[in-house]
């Protein structure tokens, strides 16, 4: 199972999805860490991160979407501290759980969601 947070640094879990530059995501088998990577991420300073500029636009809300998850497509869930209504209706359109957390380090959150400890803190939607 793979599992993902959005980070701008590799260790905190950013505070906003849309302006995290990267994903780290974990590799989780037989309940521990097998390994993490950094992937990038389009954000909303850098919105051709895994495309092409002139493929679609900005404004295009649903292939904006659709590019900021491509790096996480073989995930199951993605962390974020904070994130709009229409990312979080995307993640979940697209078979992906998102988890709004309180948690800033992303091993930890891993942990937390690998306890069953992980709370799920909706009241971040923005």
């Amino acid at each position: 199972m793979k599992v993902a947070a959005v980070t701008d640094d590799g260790s905190t879990v950013s505070e906003h999805f849309g302006r995290a530059g990267f994903y780290v995501v974990y590799n989780i088998e037989d309940g521990k860490i097998k390994g993490k990577e950094i992937r990038p991420k389009a954000s909303h300073q850098h919105p051709w991160v895994g495309g092409h500029e002139g493929e679609g636009s900005a404004s295009d809300e649903g292939s904006f979407h659709d590019r900021m998850l491509a790096g996480v497509s073989d995930c199951q869930a993605v962390f974020a501290r904070g994130m709009g209504w229409g990312m979080y209706q995307a993640m979940k359109q697209s078979g992906l759980k998102p988890y709004l957390i309180d948690i800033a380090s992303a091993d930890e959150a891993v942990r937390a969601f690998m306890d069953g400890r992980l709370v799920d803190h909706f009241e971040r939607l923005h």
